[in-house]
Order: structure tokens, then C-alpha cells, then sequence
């Protein structure tokens, strides 16, 4: 039998307090998913679910009688969110499906163990761990495929997909954490042969589960997969051709440049330098305003890349002229805006109606010229914003 390593987590206060709550009076608990694997993986546990038979309401009155708070996040589907000692614990009840339809699932409470890990979507994220003993459950070869660098679906691939079309997706980003070698033949046909179906899914769905992908570390390989088995053909047409080019120099630059991953960025590499294409795919993936403004000023200012870079933060925002230099630029072109912000301009129409100039656009014409010196003159002070501003009545004087 396989045991679970002893990890710090497995002896956290509010882990053993609602652990103790639920098997009270002869409950049962298990530790599932995640944490079991990335801990048989020697990885940083973050997220530490568990599973129990005990029916929500049964989960609720034996943690409130620990004086555990309890949040009902998933009720319908039988989750709670247990807050122990600072903690925060997802607890499930098993369940089996009744009906899916690739969206979503109806399900039921069940008390198998064996049929709550069926319903799951991979072999290695369907390993049970008792919270004491560490003794691991392991009913679809997890185990092995995890020593192996296996992602594999459990049972038939074809009918997990057809439960949760997302599963296509959650299986190239699987893949690209966990896997060794040739992907899984068998679970690979599978995803290529169902990726029509991905069109049926909600568009926040599919972009959530695209940016995931594309915040891994290095996923240039699986991204590049993803392209030669038709992915993107259903989900992000407007994919440049050219991309693996763009994408290679990008993850390049991050190293150089030390920055901390951006998704975003890493998608806007994907695609062509058009700032309407950006908007399209913002529009569709209904990411956020400030995610589509964002996407936009990547796909419309890569040509400005030439301007210096305070410039180009001035008029597109630091993080935009930052991420534009990181796609096409030079990194080291980066300092500069370090400890860095865009400053507001020292001048107002007003301040020039005082120097006797009337009201009109000899004004707006003015503060135009004057703004386009300060900025060439990378930002000076209120002085020099004063003689610029005399240069220019001078020459409207003449």
C-alpha cells in the first residue's frame, strides 16, 4: 500500500479540527485531488480538499458544533468551505453523476468512494488520502500514471469529455504540468477528435481555462500542440501564423527581464499587432474592460516600440509599454520605468488664459504644442513647463 509522505499541511490546527468535527460519531473524511498528488509530487500544497459521505447539512451541524465556520459555496452540489484556525478547506460530499450535457452536471450524493472518483476527470487527480494513517486510495491507476508522467482520463476518454467539454482544454494544461514524454494516445485521439465541442461552452469558461494554460511556466510545447491539433482553430482563430516566432522571443525576454508571468501578454503574443483583432478576441473571451483595453494597446502600439519607453508609457500606460517592450523591444529598455509613474502634465488651459492668450483654440493649440515638448523632453518641471509656455506666446506674438 502506498502512503502519503508526511507533509507540513497533513498537521495544520484547522486541517486536524475539522477533520476531528467529521468523524465524530463514526463520520468518515478523506483528503482528494490536488493535494494528495502535488504532495506524492513533492510540490507546494496549496488548495487541501476533502471528501466525506456525510451530507452537507450532516458536514454543517458537526463543524458548527466545533465552533468551525461554514460557508455554503456549493451547496447544490454539496460543497461547503470550512474556516478553521485561519484556514480555508473545501469539503465535498461524494456524489455520482445523474446527467451532463458537457456544461454542467446534475448530480447525486452517493456514499461509494470508488463511484465518487469515477466522476472525476484524470487518473492522477483521483488518488484519496485518510488524513491520519496517509494509507492511499488509488481505484484507476493514478499511482502509476503519476510515477510515469502519464495524464490520462479515467475510463473511457471519449465519455469523460463528453461530461465536461473543458476537459479538452484541462487536458493539454494537465499534460503540460505533469507529463513526461509522448502524450497519452489514447486521451490525446480523444481531445483532437472531440474539439468541435469545445464551441459549446461559456466563453468565460474557455478564456479562464486558456489563460491558465498560458500562465505555466514554459508552455511553448503544448501550446504549440494545441495548434497542430486544431485547438485554436476552434477557439482563437485570429492565432498569427507566425506565432511560435513572437512566442519564443517573449518567454526570452521574461527570463532576461526577471518579470512575473502575465497571461495577457502572453496571448496578446499570439496574435496579430492589430488592435482591432484584440478587441475581437477580448470581446469574445468576455475578458474584463481593463483586460480588453489592455489586450488592445499591445495589438495597436508593437510599431511604437521604436519611441523611448516613458513616451510610450505616457500614452498607453506603464504596464502596456512594459509589456510592449517584453513582445518586441529590448528588455533592458525596462529600467526606466522602474519606481517610475506617468506624471500629470504641469500646465492647464487656464494657466495659459492668464498669460493673456483668449479663450479659443489658440489655447488648445498651445497646450498641445507645449505637452508635445514636454513629453520629447522626457517630463521637465514646472520651470521649464514655463518657458516652453513663453516660447510658444511668443511665437503666436510674432
Amino acid at each position: 500500500m502506498t502512503v502519503l509522505p508526511g507533509a507540513e499541511w497533513r498537521d495544520r490546527p484547522g486541517l486536524r479540527r475539522i477533520v476531528a468535527a467529521l468523524r465524530s460519531d463514526g463520520g468518515a473524511v478523506k483528503i482528494v485531488g490536488g493535494a494528495v498528488r502535488d504532495t506524492l509530487l513533492g510540490l507546494p500544497v496549496t488548495d487541501i480538499d476533502l471528501a466525506t459521505p456525510l451530507l452537507p447539512q450532516d458536514v454543517t451541524r458537526r463543524l458548527e458544533a466545533a465552533d468551525i465556520k461554514v460557508i455554503p459555496t456549493g451547496i447544490a452540489h454539496g460543497t461547503v468551505t470550512a474556516i478553521a484556525s485561519g484556514d480555508h478547506h473545501e469539503i465535498t460530499t461524494l456524489r455520482r453523476d445523474v446527467e451532463t450535457d458537457g456544461r454542467r452536471a446534475t448530480v447525486a450524493f452517493a456514499d461509494d468512494w470508488r463511484d465518487d472518483a469515477a466522476r472525476r476527470d484524470f487518473t492522477i487527480n483521483a488518488l484519496y488520502a485518510d488524513p491520519d494513517s496517509g494509507a492511499i486510495d488509488d481505484w484507476f491507476g493514478g499511482l502509476a500514471d503519476l510515477n510515469a508522467g502519464r495524464v490520462a482520463f479515467i475510463g473511457d476518454a471519449a465519455t469523460r469529455i463528453a461530461e465536461d467539454h473543458l476537459r479538452i482544454l484541462r487536458f493539454y494544461r494537465f499534460a503540460a504540468r505533469f507529463g513526461r514524454g509522448e502524450l497519452d494516445a489514447v486521451s490525446h485521439a480523444a481531445v483532437v477528435t472531440a474539439r468541435q465541442s469545445l464551441k459549446s461552452l461559456s466563453r468565460e469558461r474557455i478564456a479562464d481555462e486558456l489563460l491558465k494554460i498560458l500562465s505555466l511556466p514554459d508552455p511553448r510545447a503544448i501550446v504549440g500542440q494545441m495548434s497542430a491539433d486544431g485547438i485554436f482553430a476552434v477557439l482563437l482563430p485570429e492565432l498569427d501564423p507566425g506565432f511560435a516566432v513572437a512566442f519564443d522571443r517573449l518567454l526570452a525576454n521574461e527570463d532576461t527581464a526577471a518579470v512575473p508571468v502575465s497571461p495577457l501578454r502572453r496571448l496578446a503574443s499570439l496574435l496579430p499587432a492589430d488592435a482591432a483583432i484584440a478587441e475581437q478576441v477580448a470581446s469574445r473571451l468576455r475578458l474584463s474592460t481593463r483586460q480588453r483595453k489592455h489586450l488592445a494597446a499591445l495589438g495597436g502600439s508593437r510599431g511604437d516600440v521604436a519611441r523611448p519607453i516613458r513616451q510610450l508609457a505616457y500614452a498607453i500606460g506603464v504596464d502596456a509599454a512594459r509589456d510592449v517592450h517584453l513582445l518586441v523591444g529590448d528588455p533592458a529598455a525596462l529600467a526606466a520605468l522602474a519606481d517610475w509613474q506617468v506624471p500629470e502634465m504641469p500646465l492647464k488651459g487656464g494657466d495659459i488664459v492668464a498669460r493673456g492668450i483668449a479663450v479659443g483654440p489658440e489655447v488648445a493649440r498651445i497646450l498641445k504644442a507645449v505637452e508635445a515638448e514636454w513629453v520629447a523632453e522626457d517630463f521637465p518641471g514646472a520651470v521649464r513647463v514655463a518657458e516652453l509656455v513663453d516660447q510658444k506666446i511668443g511665437r503666436t506674438s510674432d
